[in-house]
């Protein structure tokens, strides 16, 4: 793996991407659980911390410890920053939580000025302003976060912000020693200003809860109280003394963070709040921002997730409306950004069964009582509407990611205020957009199935030209797993995938591994590289096949099929499974029916237990950070399906496996990160304790500060090879 310019990869311009081979014609190397995980990615780490410079002339990206600058007219890339001078703005090492944070919730580690002539470092928590003129860089704050400080630049230039000790600070950049002044200073620990907490990052896709005024003259922020929200003890015992991080996680009917909007002077002074018919400590505000200088704009959720508003505020008096409302039966879609400016309100909802995109507009001269009025649809059909990237007004049209060509693949398309769509990315596979602000240029990572992910430049209606690709998993002649469609019992289709070792043709000689996700969330079973394909080839290669099938109650299939998990944590997943694994055993006969695992992780961890305590079927498993019991997981999530547990108290029980523990058939590996603050190790140790109660034995890893991804090439070795060592000795000997 290398970073090139264009001009060095011939033989990917000369062929379709689809169609590159996956194997050069050399001897095959085996693949082990270390050559996957003990020295990082086995496909190399693509660049990360692609931005675009506001005027649309610089496309950066991070690349082997180097800021590169690449030229969107030519594509040619240079050094902007080099590794000596990142290495120097450098601050403290992070925590593993901070580490994770970042990389879970994609915290920018730097970000563009306006003038697009200086660029902003965050490293972890010390605040460089970078001159690309001179290339030096001064030191101008420092915020305390590794994570979650979110700093920005005033839309003029003239100052930065950033969240410091759950309070909203600002630098003026122009004033003498670029002191740092608390504008929204949070009363206690209690109450974080501007700070986006864990249950609205994770649940809520929520990136940023404070916004510039377009004259850089105010700052709107989401103030949440945490007071009454129950805490959490994540654990560190590995020092002599052990360290307890308090974390406040709202569990199924507790309160949730009491929040409201406020807006502030950009130097400071009283806050005025906006007022909203809301259920304080119950409803969410997702998103927000401002319509104008003058106005904002405020959406709210209620806690049942039917029923979602979008509120105009006078930003003086706090003085609110309701513009526009959306509502469900069951749950809304979760998808909650929104545009709204210019007379233009655009959004994504689920109304006429699919996800897809709505043009509304509103009087801009009367938005103290403005309503919204719906002007089109713009995209209609039996497809799913991903990410939004772009909505551009002047041009009147929205760039976004699209299903719409094949369930299993995702491209990038453009449709106009008008309704007219076109496909702008070309290839079957998966491609994800990072667009330039301004003018028609956009990058594409584009994977597929049997294809590492390529970068490459684009331009709209123009060619694409690649400036990073691998190579590294061809020597290990990778087999592609065979595509399956299976009706389930109401006759949906269900998508999914399976892997045979090479070469076994015998009545049952091949021992199966189901390997679902099962939960709410994006399908498992597409057109796009996943790491996961490599432990599959592993399993492979030691003799067994691998199984992925997504069942109803996963997303990017429409509402009916979405919703088929509300009020619904187990039985229809685990029939649509079974249904899947009965057509693959019917259909090939070397299968073994009555040697059988099953493995996943959170969801999927969850999944195993539900299938080992309901089915006889499984000989082994292996469940990775599991929710055992659903009043143990966040309000939002679990609420969205499950109701609260007042209202839905026998679904609660019956579907939380730690009830049916007793019932476990199958040796169990169970596995858990300590400071996982996502799924709480909590989870394993009651169900530990009911399988001690019933006297069923089982194994227990623990990893020692790892977090819900357990991630580091050490302990992922270590943990692949449990994985391994479980199937190989529980499933794979013949039945005596």
């Amino acid at each position: 793996m290398k970073r090139v310019a264009v001009v060095l990869f011939p033989a990917i311009l000369s062929i379709p991407f689809a169609s590159l081979p996956i194997a050069a014609q050399v001897q095959p190397k085996p693949l082990t659980v270390e050559a996957i995980f003990a020295h990082g990615p086995l496909i190399g780490t693509p660049p990360k911390g692609i931005a675009w410079s506001p005027d649309g002339q610089h496309l950066t990206y991070l690349d082997g410890g180097e800021l590169i600058d690449m030229d969107p007219g030519s594509g040619k890339p240079h050094v902007l920053v080099s590794r000596a001078k990142l290495g120097a703005l450098a601050g403290a090492k992070p925590s593993e939580q901070d580490r994770d944070h970042r990389d879970r919730y994609k915290m920018a580690n730097y970000i563009w000025a306006p003038d697009s002539k200086h660029l902003l470092f965050d490293s972890n928590g010390r605040l460089w302003i970078y001159d690309l003129s001179n290339g030096t860089g001064l030191e101008i704050g420092f915020t305390g976060e590794a994570s979650g400080d979110d700093p920005k630049f005033s839309p003029s230039g003239d100052a930065i912000s950033f969240v410091r000790n759950h309070s909203l600070a600002v630098i003026n950049l122009h004033s003498p020693g670029t002191p740092t002044v608390l504008v929204a200073p949070a009363p206690n620990p209690e109450v974080v200003n501007g700070e986006v907490d864990w249950v609205y990052e994770e649940e809520l896709d929520t990136r940023s809860n404070y916004f510039w005024s377009p004259d850089s003259k105010e700052l709107a922020f989401l103030q949440m109280n945490e007071t009454a929200v129950p805490q959490y003890p994540i654990t560190d015992w590995t020092p002599t003394h052990a360290l307890v991080d308090p974390q406040h996680y709202p569990q199924p009917g507790d309160p949730n963070p009491d929040v409201r909007v406020g807006v502030v002077n950009s130097k400071g002074g009283k806050t005025m709040w906006a007022k909203l018919p809301f259920h304080p400590g119950q409803d969410y505000i997702p998103r927000f921002g401002w319509v104008n200088q003058k106005t904002l704009w405020i959406e709210t959720v209620t806690r049942d997730q039917k029923h979602r508003d979008i509120y105009f505020a006078d930003a003086s008096t706090g003085q609110a409306h309701s513009a526009l409302q959306l509502s469900d039966d069951n749950f809304l879609n979760e998808n909650y950004d929104a545009y709204v400016a210019h007379g233009s309100i655009v959004l994504t909802h689920w109304a006429d069964g699919h996800n897809h995109l709505y043009l509304y507009s509103y009087d801009e001269n009367k938005t103290d009582s403005t309503a919204a009025q719906l002007q089109r649809q713009l995209t209609k059909g039996d497809f799913e509407v991903g990410q939004v990237y772009r909505v551009d007004p002047a041009r009147k049209e929205v760039l976004y990611a699209s299903n719409e060509s094949s369930v299993l693949d995702q491209h990038v398309w453009r449709v106009t205020f008008d309704g007219e769509r076109k496909q702008l990315s070309s290839g079957a596979g998966n491609h994800d957009a990072t667009f330039a602000p301004v003018g028609g240029n956009f990058t594409d990572k584009y994977s597929s199935r049997m294809n590492p992910p390529l970068l490459q430049l684009c331009a709209i209606g123009g060619q694409c030209s690649a400036f990073w690709a691998t190579r590294a998993v061809d020597s290990y002649a990778l087999h592609p797993p065979e595509q399956l469609e299976v009706k389930a019992h109401d006759g949906t289709i269900l998508y999914a995938t399976l892997l045979l070792p090479d070469g076994v043709t015998n009545p049952g000689d091949v021992p199966l591994i189901v390997n679902p996700y099962g939960g709410p969330g994006p399908q498992v079973v597409a057109n796009r590289w996943s790491d996961s394909l490599l432990f599959d080839e592993l399993l492979a290669q030691h003799g067994f096949a691998v199984l992925h099938a997504d069942n109803r109650g996963t997303g990017g299939r429409g509402r009916t099929f979405e919703q088929a998990a509300y009020r619904n944590f187990g039985p229809v997943q685990l029939e649509d499974q079974l249904t899947v694994v009965d057509a693959a055993l019917a259909k090939y006969s070397q299968l073994d029916p009555k040697r059988m695992g099953w493995w996943g992780w959170s969801w999927g961890g969850t999944f195993t237990l539900y299938a080992l305590t309901h089915s006889d079927r499984f000989r082994a498993g292996v469940a990775v950070a599991p929710v055992t019991d659903w009043r143990n997981y966040d309000s939002i999530y679990t609420e969205r399906y499950m109701s609260l547990p007042a209202e839905f108290a026998k679904g609660y029980k019956d579907f939380s496996v730690v009830n049916s523990a007793a019932k476990l058939k199958g040796r169990l590996l169970l596995v858990h990160g300590t400071g996982d603050d996502n799924v709480h190790i909590e989870n394993s140790v009651q169900f530990v304790q009911k399988l001690i109660e019933a006297d069923i034995p089982y194994d227990l890893q623990i990893y020692p500060r790892k977090t819900h991804s357990i991630t580091g090439p050490d302990v992922r070795t270590h943990l692949y090879n449990r994985i391994l060592a479980q199937f190989e000795q529980y499933v794979k000997p013949p039945i005596q």
